[in-house]
């Protein structure tokens, strides 16, 4: 039943992005380029048992298409985590993963995520809650860091990897350091030696920097651990998981039509549930690194509704048309 025995090596992961990874932009992934893997946003376990929980479960929302999808749950109370983990065993998910690595202030405030580095008596409640609530169908995992304040590979990563998990993401960088230096893939190795000393079955997956599958190849071959999480590269080329497509090969109207599919796809699924503002955070990720990507930007941000948002693109799509087709005119004529 653990699907992370079965992937091919190297495999690659979309990371779990609150507010961008939702159901919605899976989906264009998969269309444009599918990961090996994918996760959910990650869902407050206390959330999915309350009364918003209604709201809080579209988190938890997945197309067949996008299987094997894992869902990535946080929270505080182990007893929640056995309950949310039975549940997520009749939604159909390939695995459940513990969100021990968000560097958000409120969230560590609240001793969960990252602060449980400081708190591994509490983490083994929690991975412990959690595989007896998902039972022998789902495998469990964990997605970390190496270290809160320094990097504590050694003590940290060493007393996950003591906890039988079918697999574990290390982001390879320190809770302080959040995303302002290097990742420190140096240290993969020290991760690897841990890992075939203390629980060989444990998949491992490296996250810090990675934007391209060359750049995959480039550390399987150097490190070698078995798969590879891609978070912030996704912003950058959305195309990244395609080894057929270079980003230069994608034509401004294609990238237009894929931004006007995303609002149009936005809109069905959640109506007016979310502020359609979430979308406006995907302008530079469709529209770069063209002539007037830029002034369009520029003019997306002023929208203030969906019709306006979706209005403004279809007229640069149109007037993009026109002038092509003028062109075209001149050149035969």
């Amino acid at each position: 039943m653990n699907f992370w025995q079965q992937l091919p090596r190297p495999f690659t992961v979309l990371a779990p992005l609150d507010g961008v990874t939702d159901v919605v932009f899976r989906q264009i992934i998969t269309k444009i380029g599918k990961p090996d893997v994918l996760f959910t946003e990650f869902t407050m376990t206390e959330g999915l048992l309350s009364k918003g929980r209604e709201k809080v479960s579209q988190n938890l929302l997945f197309h067949p298409e996008e299987q094997p999808i894992v869902a990535q749950i946080w929270g505080t109370q182990p007893e929640h985590f056995y309950t949310v983990a039975k549940d997520l065993q009749t939604r159909g998910f390939a695995g459940i993963d513990i969100n021990m690595g968000c560097p958000e202030r409120t969230v560590i405030k609240n001793g969960a995520c990252s602060a449980l580095i400081h708190n591994p008596s509490l983490a083994a409640e929690i991975i412990q809650a959690t595989k007896e609530g998902a039972g022998y169908q789902m495998p469990v995992s964990v997605k970390t860091r190496i270290g809160f304040e320094t990097a504590s590979v050694a003590e940290w990563i060493g007393f996950l990897l003591k906890q039988d998990l079918a697999a574990l993401t290390v982001h390879l960088r320190t809770v302080a350091e959040m995303s302002k230096v290097p990742a420190h893939w140096e240290v993969m190795p020290q991760i690897i030696a841990l890992r075939d000393h203390l629980s060989p079955e444990t998949v491992l997956i490296g996250n810090g920097d990675l934007k391209s599958l060359d750049e995959v190849a480039k550390q399987y071959k150097a490190y070698g651990c078995e798969g590879f999480m891609i978070g912030r590269g996704v912003f950058a080329n959305p195309w990244v998981f395609n080894p057929k497509v270079t980003l230069g090969d994608v034509t401004v109207m294609e990238r237009v039509d894929l931004y006007l599919f995303h609002i149009n796809l936005y809109y069905q699924t959640f109506g007016k549930e979310r502020n359609f503002a979430n979308l406006k955070k995907f302008a530079k990720t469709y529209l770069s690194n063209f002539p007037d990507a830029t002034t369009l930007r520029e003019r997306l941000m002023e929208t203030r509704t969906f019709v306006e948002l979706k209005g403004r693109l279809e007229e640069y799509k149109a007037k993009a048309m026109e002038k092509q087709r003028q062109f075209v005119s001149e050149i035969m004529f």
